[in-house]
Order: C-alpha cells, then structure tokens, then sequence
C-alpha cells in the first residue's frame, strides 16, 4: 500500500509499504480521509521536541486526524465492526496503570500517540491499524469531512469543557487556526458570547465568515469582562497575554503550543485568583464532537480550505497551499488519490 514517509528533516515521500494486518484486539481501517496538522509540520521540519527527546524517530509515517471503514480485525474483536465508518483516539495508553483504568490514558507513562510518538504508523496512508478500544462509530450519515475533523474538535471541545463558562458568559479566544475556530463553534453552539482575537484582519476574515462578529486584533480589542480565554495560539507572548487579560477568579484555558517557552508571572495567577487549565489531547471529547457534529449543532466544515491526493501531501507539509484552496486552516488528504 501507499503511505506518507518522514525519511528526516524536511524530507517526506509516498512509498510503498506493507499493509497492516490486524493483530489480536486489532482493526485496520481503509483510511478515507486524513486532515494536516500543525504536529504533522514539527515532525516533517525535524522541530518537534519529542525528535530530540527519543519519543519520536525517523523514519515516521505521520496522520493522527482521519475517519474511514474497518476492512479486517484481530482475535477477539466483534465482527461486527467490519464496514463501519469510525475514527479513532490518538492516543494510547496501557490500558492497565491507574491512569487509564480512571479514564486518563492520554497521560499514560507507556503513552504511544498513533502518527506521532514510539513508532505507531499514521494515517496517511491507505491503512491504518488501530486497536478497537481507540474506536469511535460514526453515523452512517456523517461525510468524511467532518469525520477527520472530529480529533481536533474533541481537542477544541475539551478546551471549552475548560473554559467552565455559563450560557451569556464572555469567552476570548486567542488565535485563528483549525483549534481556535473549532473552539469558538463549540462555544457559540453552547450559548457562550465568544471573541476571537487574530494577528491581523486576513485571519479574522474566516471567523467573521462564519458569523463572529466579535473579531479583533490586539489594537483594537475592547476592554470588555472576559470570563474565561482559551490561547488557541503558537505564540510564546500569548500565554501571559491571557492571563493579564481574564477577568480575577476566571479561568484561563492553554491548549496552544509555542515553538519557544513562554513566560507566567504565577504571581499574577495568584493575586487574580484564576484557574488555569492545560489540554493534552482529544480523548476525553471525541464522543461530544461526534454528538455536536452529528446533530448539526457545529458545522466545521468550512474549516477545510481543499482536499488533495497523498503525492501532494509533501508540498503541503513543505509550507506550499495547494491551488484553488478556500480560507480555512485546514488541508485534508484523500490517501487513495
């Protein structure tokens, strides 16, 4: 089969590989789409940390975000799974430590993260091998656009969990990537107030787009309440931005991650009263997204600026936007063009 190769730093190519076979506890899955993210573009440039801490390796086969039908599964798997549209959990755990017996396998010590960390093969690819405790179903009536976009929705959706914030409470939102705009759906569709905060108007343009008319860079922001701020943003100035920005006894939700390490005066934290909430993963809000996605209640599919073939794949990771892509952050590939 085809499938995406990270051979080493800014070297990526489509090479044949062995397909998967599902061992026991095992499916494979036709993989039918698979989204780009900006994890993929640390591996590719050779930046991401867990390159240099022993986590991660080349060569490396990249995809963490897709949906597609179980073609096979191992021993001990019910059958009944063949043919079934489903997505998966990244991130897998043990299954036998007190973390994941109490639900938090996403920081598992034995952690392995499928197309990112201990060698697990992604899902750019035409198959994937996932165990079936990572399985998610999806309706039959679900498309596979939204169907990849469901890991990084439970990861937005786990960053509003955070935020703790009532029907009419005020929500800032800093940044305007897949994360962000994810987040601020599923704030608006939970009956939030919600503001997003760009680095320019060309990145507010989406967001406005989709119906925010809450928009603002830096200089023009408002001195409003804000009762919570999610840093959605890869920005080391953000974090404390954030913070010096919530209202005292808010709560400040970090799921965005910078390329250097960011500075908190816990000072500031203290004497504000505020809670702060770090997000590792979607786990945890994969089934709600489904739901969310599923009842019409965020639509996430304008997200989505084009869908390529897996050849192209390369020149996308290499920073090039493919021709004729719409506004949205996100790229998604089709393994079987």
């Amino acid at each position: 089969m085809r499938a995406l190769v990270l051979t080493g730093p800014g070297k990526a190519e489509v090479q044949e590989v062995e397909p998967p076979v599902a061992a026991p506890g095992q499916v494979v899955v036709d993989v039918e789409r698979a989204g780009v993210c900006g994890t993929d573009l640390e591996l590719f440039t050779g930046e991401m940390s867990y390159l240099h801490t022993g986590r991660s390796w080349y060569p490396l086969r990249p995809g963490h975000e897709w949906c597609g039908r179980v073609s096979g599964v191992g021993e001990g798997v019910d059958p009944s799974w063949l043919g079934r549209r489903v997505t998966g959990d990244t991130m897998l755990g043990c299954g036998r430590c007190e973390r994941c017996r109490t639900g938090r396998h996403h920081v598992c010590a034995e952690l392995s993260e499928i197309g990112i960390s201990l060698g697990r093969a992604g899902a750019l690819a035409e198959r994937l091998a996932v165990p079936v405790t990572a399985l998610h179903a999806l309706p039959d009536g679900m498309d596979l656009t939204l169907g990849a976009l469901v890991e990084p929705g439970g990861n937005a959706l786990r960053a509003v969990h955070g935020a703790g914030l009532r029907p009419g409470e005020r929500l800032l939102v800093l940044g305007t990537g897949t994360i962000g705009l994810l987040a601020a759906l599923f704030a608006r569709s939970q009956g939030v107030e919600v503001h997003l905060l760009g680095r320019d108007l060309d990145g507010l343009r989406l967001a406005r787009s989709l119906g925010f008319t809450g928009t603002w860079t830096r200089p023009s922001l408002p001195e409003l309440r804000w009762d919570a701020v999610i840093d959605a943003s890869n920005a080391p100035e953000l974090p404390a931005l954030a913070l010096d920005l919530v209202e005292p006894a808010g709560r400040v939700v970090y799921i965005g991650l910078a390329g250097t390490p960011s500075t908190l005066d816990t000072r500031a934290l203290l004497l504000k009263d505020v809670t702060a909430v770090g997000i590792l993963g979607g786990s945890a809000g994969l089934a709600g997204t489904i739901a969310a996605y599923a009842d019409g209640s965020v639509d996430a599919r304008p997200l989505v600026a084009a869908t390529i073939g897996l050849a192209e794949t390369a020149d996308v990771l290499a920073g090039h936007r493919p021709a004729g892509a719409g506004p949205g952050p996100k790229i998604h590939i089709d393994p079987r063009r």
